[in-house]
C-alpha cells in the first residue's frame, strides 16, 4: 500500500486543533476551531472519496484517542467517512499506550521502530493506508522518506501560534504537484507525491 500523509493547516502552516477550541489545547494552544469556518458542501465529497480509497489508517497516540472519542459517536454511522474510520483497520504508533487502550478497532499497537512498522503496515495488500493529522507521527514519517504522497488542505487564515507540520529541523523534500482543487469556501486542496530529497539550484535569468 502507499502511505498518504493528510493534513488540514492554516496558510502559516499550523495543523494544531483545526476543529473546535477544545480539540486539541496542549502547550497553552487557545486559537483552535479555524478550520471548521471553511467546511461547506463542496468539500464533503473530497472528503468522502479520500475516506473510500482508504484501506487501513495509521494514527499517533493523540490522533487515535481524540478520533476513538468521536467517530464510533457519528450522528451517521452510514455515512461513508464514519463507515470506513470505524470499519476499517487502524494501527497505532506509541510507546505510551498499551493494547488495552485499543478500544477503537480493529486496531494494531505498533511500538519502537516506526519504520519498521510502516514496512509491516504497507506490505499488506490494498491500495493506500492514510495518516490524518497526527503531526508529530507525519513530521517523523516525512524526514524518513517513508510518505508517499502528501495531502495538504490549507485554510484562507493565518493562526499565528500552535504546532505545525512542517518546521525547520525538518529534512528537505522534493515534491510534485498531482492535482489541486479548491472549494467554494476558499480551501486549497494541494495533492503532492514525494520524490526525494530536495534539489537546489541557482537563477539563472534569461539572456537580453
Amino acid at each position: 500500500m502507499r502511505l498518504v500523509l493528510m493534513q488540514f493547516c492554516s496558510l502559516d502552516g499550523v495543523t494544531q486543533g483545526p476543529g473546535s477550541p477544545d480539540e486539541d489545547t496542549s502547550h497553552g494552544f487557545s486559537r483552535g476551531g479555524w478550520f471548521a469556518p471553511y467546511v461547506d458542501e463542496t468539500f464533503l465529497p473530497i472528503v468522502r472519496r479520500w475516506a473510500e480509497s482508504a484501506d487501513a489508517y495509521l494514527f499517533g497516540r493523540r490522533t487515535y484517542t481524540a478520533f476513538a472519542d468521536a467517530w464510533p459517536h457519528m450522528p451517521d454511522l452510514d455515512d461513508p467517512v464514519a463507515a470506513s474510520l470505524n470499519g476499517r483497520p487502524k494501527h497505532v504508533v506509541s510507546s505510551n499506550l498499551t493494547d488495552a487502550d485499543l478500544t477503537w478497532g480493529p486496531a494494531t499497537l505498533h511500538q519502537g521502530d516506526v519504520e519498521a512498522a510502516v514496512a509491516e503496515i504497507t506490505a499488506a495488500p490494498g491500495a493506500e493506508v492514510q495518516v490524518h493529522g497526527s503531526t508529530t507521527l507525519g513530521r517523523a514519517l516525512l524526514r524518513a522518506g517513508l510518505v508517499d504522497e502528501l495531502r495538504l488542505v490549507v485554510a484562507p487564515v493565518i493562526v499565528g501560534d500552535g504546532r505545525r507540520l512542517l518546521t525547520e529541523a525538518d529534512s528537505a523534500r522534493g515534491l510534485r504537484l498531482l492535482d489541486l482543487e479548491r472549494t467554494d469556501a476558499g480551501l486549497a486542496v494541494h495533492t503532492y507525491a514525494v520524490e526525494g530529497p530536495a534539489t537546489f539550484a541557482t537563477y539563472a535569468p534569461a539572456e537580453r
